[in-house]
């Protein structure tokens, strides 16, 4: 591979023109095919093989007005303190509200609650449903503010009047300023990193057109492969942070290569076969994770998933191809100021001669860099180490112990929303269960009579509230009811009814002949939380173990990718714990922007051990390559673990500190999931980056020794070898370290 890559690298660079017009070229015609494109799709969430889509789908069939999918608002008033909503006064005042609303843009009907009996026992609240002709992501501006000024009057006249339901608008879309930070910061840890304005722009101009072609390309193919526009939040998120970091390595490798004598293209196929092999097995390990989302089985989840790799896979096309082509644009430029000069090609005057041989005489005999330094001390101290990191990183673990899991409703918004509001006023008013209804749905001949059977048994049920009456469709063959438990959505006791009330559909059948489904929201979202659980240990199980096999491969080594594994799952178990102190219980609530502590959303697990995942074994990859490459070349295990902390300990560093700022970018977004998941991914690359492979790897090595690289024969036999070091390079190309005059004069008419 390495050797492959070594040509393509050396190809790109010399062929920079041809390089940069075919990606100017993919990205103008991406960017086209995406403003040529039909709207996407409207968000839709579906769940095969679980009870509540399926009587979701019968319903489609069966009962279609019932199914219809135009948005609905709940609209709830109550009097004002000591009055009954029922007085003439405040009766005519529902009555205006009700008149306005119907006479609102894209409203189809308004239930009256003194006609609907949706009146309070204390005669104090009451509630009016607004039905939509189109669905919530159709609504337009105006449909908006008229609900938004009939609350206000309402209010004006002495009225509590709040509104829920997914027809009010939410202010939850992503602001873009997440990716601004993101980028600000990455562009300043760059400039540090490389001391060069050109050097830091090119992975950030990279990573911005990986990212734009990425995006621009679901954007393209969405309404065909029905792919919502939040599919691509996850691609944005994931290909800025990896495109900055592969070409980063690319650059970092290049500039290596260039300091060591090397002539410009042979840098640049060598910084491409080596930091690029790295970059090709770091995104693959990525790629599985994120594909490895399918295996849920829920198509959102898959979509977004699969939008995400091969996001990521044009990121490392971008740094396999475009970075050398970029780089022989400024093959000097890229360096340090005072490097440019020895590697210039230019005559120099006397004192410039003085002062770069003096400079040579000094990275000759170069002291120990931080890297490296703290490499050796890790060696040193290695149990001392080993037991401070993990017993940290086990206590940060500690609150993920009391995980609790859920989806985000009305009842889980800040308390000042008036979603949050009108829940709270239902809940104090009708009882818990009734902003958390399930849906019974009887099929048989005679559904009607059926109904009212199953309807008498349910309502005899412990924590059954109401059991309203059953509503037949013109065919007679499926009936719905509604039942109200007793206690909210998110209750474990609501969880434990549906699942009490499914184990009563087998006697249902036998003494009524009907089939019995039980669904709703509430239902879904437990049946959602149940599928999530359920996939969590297959998953984990396909990605680390395909995983496992790539990295065996790359190191030629059992125990490594073994270490590897282990460390993704204390980084990631403490990143979880980190999430639930902050999100669910309040901890630094203020600092970070949470208004309402709540259960962790059910995905956020397994999104962060696919994205985590691959993340961790890029840090492996990059830096535990370097290792393998001393090592092989004749390096002690000690000196194979100072060589690549000495020259990948840096760049790690900062890939780690651009990822942290990428993520922590999007805390900030109002969108309740974005941030949360933005503050996890940026705690676990922190805990993986900076602990578990700067720190636990190291003295993991210094306690293995020559054991960490052992491989039985039998298996080395059989693995391929892949060259990932790139030992065979030498043979593709002269050393470079004293390059001909017809080489030097044919590389600066290609380059200059």
């Amino acid at each position: 591979m390495a050797s492959f890559l070594y040509k393509l690298g050396r190809l790109a660079f010399r062929r920079r023109w041809l390089m940069a017009l075919l990606w100017l070229v993919i990205f103008c015609g991406a960017g086209v095919a995406a403003n040529s494109a039909p709207m996407p799709p409207a968000d839709t969430f579906s769940m095969p093989g679980t009870e509540s889509q399926k009587a979701f789908d019968l319903l489609e069939e069966k009962f279609p007005a019932a199914s219809a999918d135009g948005a609905s608002a709940r609209i709830v008033v109550r009097a004002p303190e000591g009055g009954k909503i029922s007085a003439p006064a405040h009766k005519d005042q529902v009555a205006a509200l009700v008149a306005q609303l119907k006479s609102s843009p894209q409203v189809v009907s308004v239930s009256d609650p003194f006609t609907t009996r949706a009146v309070s026992e204390d005669g104090t609240t009451a509630y009016a449903i607004a039905t939509y002709k189109v669905p919530a992501t159709e609504l337009g501006d105006k449909a908006h503010d008229a609900l938004d000024d009939a609350l206000a009057k309402a209010r004006d006249g002495g009225l509590t009047a709040e509104a829920g339901g997914d027809a009010v608008k939410i202010d939850a879309a992503m602001s873009g300023t997440g990716e601004k930070i993101g980028i600000l910061v990455s562009a300043v840890v760059l400039v540090l990193t490389f001391g060069s304005v050109i050097a830091a722009g090119m992975p950030l101009l990279t990573a911005l057109i990986g990212v734009g072609v990425g995006i621009s390309a679901i954007t393209a193919l969405g309404s065909t492969l029905g792919l919502s526009s939040t599919t691509s939040t996850l691609a944005m998120m994931l290909g800025l942070a990896v495109g900055i970091d592969y070409a980063l390595f690319i650059v970092s490798r290049y500039r290596a290569e260039l300091t060591e004598g090397r002539e410009r293209a042979d840098a640049a196929g060598r910084a491409v076969g080596t930091a690029g092999s790295a970059v090709v097995f770091a995104g693959l390990t990525v790629i599985v994770a994120l594909a490895g989302l399918a295996i849920v089985n829920i198509p959102m989840l898959t979509k977004m998933g699969l939008a995400a790799a091969g996001t990521v896979a044009i990121a490392v096309l971008v740094a396999l191809t475009l970075v050398p082509a970029l780089l022989a644009f400024a093959p000097v430029k890229v360096l340090r100021r005072r490097d440019r000069a020895r590697f210039s090609g230019k005559p120099l005057s006397p004192r410039r001669q003085r002062k770069a041989a003096k400079q040579a005489e000094k990275d000759a005999h170069r002291k120990p860099n931080l890297g490296s330094r703290w490499a050796s001390y890790v060696l040193r101290h290695p149990v001392a180490v080993l037991l401070l990191a993990v017993v940290g990183l086990g206590a940060v673990a500690v609150p993920a112990a009391s995980l609790e899991l859920g989806l985000p409703g009305e009842g889980t918004m800040a308390p000042d929303t008036t979603q949050r509001k009108a829940y709270d006023l239902l809940s104090e008013s009708f009882g818990d269960g009734f902003n958390g209804p399930l849906m019974v749905i009887v099929v048989g001949p005679d559904a009607a009579a059926a109904a009212k059977t199953v309807g008498e048994r349910l309502a005899e049920q412990d924590g059954v509230a109401v059991v309203t009456p059953a509503t037949p469709n013109a065919a007679g063959d499926t009936a719905i009811l509604n039942v109200v438990p007793t206690t909210g959505p998110t209750d474990g006791a609501t969880e434990d009814l549906v699942r009490s009330l499914r184990g009563l559909a087998d006697g249902f059948r036998a003494d009524t002949g009907a089939e019995v489904l039980v669904t709703g929201q509430t239902a879904m979202f437990i049946d959602f939380s149940q599928t999530l659980n359920d996939a969590l240990l297959p998953y984990l199980a396909l990605v680390v173990g395909l995983a496992f096999l790539l990295l065996m491969v790359v190191f030629r080594s059992i125990l490594v990718p073994l270490k590897a594994a282990l460390g993704f799952l204390l980084s990631v178990t403490a990143a979880l714990g980190a999430v639930v102190a902050v999100f669910q219980w309040g901890w630094l609530a203020d600092v970070f922007g949470v208004d309402q502590p709540s259960p962790i959303m059910s995905t956020m697990p397994i999104f962060m051990i696919g994205v985590v995942f691959g993340l961790a074994m890029d840090y492996e990859v990059f830096l535990v390559t370097r290792m393998r490459e001393a090592y092989v070349h004749g390096a002690r295990p000690s000196e194979a673990v100072v060589t690549g902390f000495r020259y990948g300990g840096r760049v790690v560093a900062a890939a780690a500190a651009i990822m942290i700022s990428v993520f922590s970018g999007f805390i900030v977004e109002d969108n309740d999931f974005i941030k949360m998941i933005g503050f996890g991914l940026a705690a676990a690359v922190l805990f993986d980056a900076v602990i578990v492979r700067m720190t636990i790897v190291p003295a993991l090595f210094a306690l293995l020794g020559k054991s960490a690289w052992w491989l039985p024969r039998w298996l080395d036999r059989l693995l391929p070898n892949l060259d990932v070091e790139g030992e065979k390079l030498s043979h593709m190309a002269p050393s470079g370290r004293v390059a001909t005059p017809r080489a030097e004069r044919r590389e600066r008419e290609l380059v200059d």
